[in-house]
């Protein structure tokens, strides 16, 4: 018998439920420290509470209508069209599954859509986040700088890079 295939969902209008969902996907990860899960919490209570105001723009995979994984994004001040995406987490019990590919496509075509042209992303240069390049690199991003010693000795940044094209 044939497992069934998840059915995934897509939404951009937050919910005061989602700040539960973050604080358990990015906890869950392995991967965020104490401090950045609290980050990811402020971003969300910033658009809660300020609605289109906000500088941060999330969208929420849900499978069976539970929040499996999400993105945030927002333009970059001061520049024409240049977007970072801050977050983008999908709980360990859905990966391996597409999820990411897809949450990171719809935040692509909603960034697109929105006039963008470039989207960055930094992520640390730890091994831990190997895979996490990886997945960036086989989804058209390019490494675009490698700055040493940033978050800490021996933790560098590396921000990779995404034109938007039609």
């Amino acid at each position: 018998m044939q497992a069934t295939k998840p059915s995934i969902t897509f939404r951009t209008e937050p919910k005061h439920s989602d700040i539960a969902a973050i604080r358990l996907i990015t906890a869950a990860t392995g991967y965020f420290s104490a401090d950045e899960v609290d980050v990811a919490i402020e971003l969300i209570e910033d658009r809660l509470t300020k609605g289109n105001a906000s500088e941060y723009v999330f969208i929420f995979a849900e499978v069976w209508g539970v929040v499996a994984g999400y993105a945030s994004f927002g333009e970059i001040a001061c520049t024409v069209g240049s977007y970072d995406l801050y977050w983008i987490a999908v709980h360990p019990d859905h990966q391996s599954a597409g999820i990411g590919r897809r949450l990171l496509g719809e935040t692509e075509r909603l960034i697109r859509a929105a006039g963008g042209r470039r989207i960055y992303v930094e992520t640390s240069s730890r091994d831990q986040y190997k895979s996490t390049r990886d997945f960036y690199l086989r989804c058209g991003y390019e490494i675009d700088a490698d700055q040493p010693d940033f978050y800490a000795p021996g933790d560098g940044k590396i921000t990779l890079v995404k034109p938007i094209v039609d």
